[in-house]
């Protein structure tokens, strides 16, 4: 939790969690699958809403923090489950990685140093501010998620697909480099780069969708 949370005794859970109704019957596995994926996307979509049309930067820095207050698992259990390609899956993928950034900045900021020569153009579009060192890739996730709440949200989404690219290519460099010192780390690496430029590829055709009226 930030700073700005401590001084709260009970951190007040955002109202449009509220139809969620997972609190006192043991949570999502305890409903009808059918309502769980009714709940993702109706979440999703009252978040983004709500966020939107209330040009609140109180209310934005909120949810731009939401993991803080409500914790990874609790949007996990919503959205994780969710299709890459829907709202809600875009919007776990946003939220797991500036949690990602900001539980390993410094592995963070390492893939992505390593990947921008390999991937200069998706690093113009991220729009990370140099040099990218830690504080700066906590900076973006944060500015990326403030975008989905003001501004273009399709290019927010652009934005966190070229962030991924470049972290996608700097996993393969690095994989590549200990291949021959630690072929079982580089072998993670490698999965984890493909599953990154996934991620990007999914990302970039959500910001499609919303352009088109097609993310839901």
């Amino acid at each position: 939790m930030d700073q700005s949370n401590q001084g709260r005794a009970n951190p007040r859970r955002p109202a449009f969690f509220a139809p969620v109704s997972m609190d006192s019957r043991g949570g999502a596995e305890s409903l009808d699958p059918a309502r769980v994926t009714e709940v993702a996307h109706e979440t999703a979509a009252v978040i983004v809403r709500t966020g939107r049309a209330a040009h609140d930067p109180e209310l934005t820095s909120r949810l731009v923090a939401l993991v803080d207050d409500l914790g990874l698992s609790t949007i996990a259990e919503l959205w994780a489950a969710r299709p890459a390609r829907t709202l809600p899956g875009a919007l776990w993928r946003l939220y797991a990685l500036r949690e990602w950034v900001r539980r390993d900045p410094v592995g963070a900021s390492a893939d992505y140093a390593a990947g921008i020569r390999f991937a200069d153009v998706p690093h113009v579009v991220a729009g990370v501010a140099e040099p990218p060192g830690p504080a700066e890739l906590q900076e973006l996730t944060d500015a990326i998620l403030t975008g989905i709440f003001e501004g273009d949200l399709a290019i927010a989404l652009l934005r966190a697909s070229g962030f991924c690219r470049v972290v996608s290519a700097g996993r393969a460099q690095r994989a590549n480099d200990a291949e021959g010192q630690d072929p079982q780390w580089g072998s993670a690496q490698t999965r984890r780069a493909a599953s990154m430029l996934t991620t990007a590829d999914d990302l970039e055709t959500c910001a499609r969708l919303w352009r088109n009226g097609d993310l839901l």
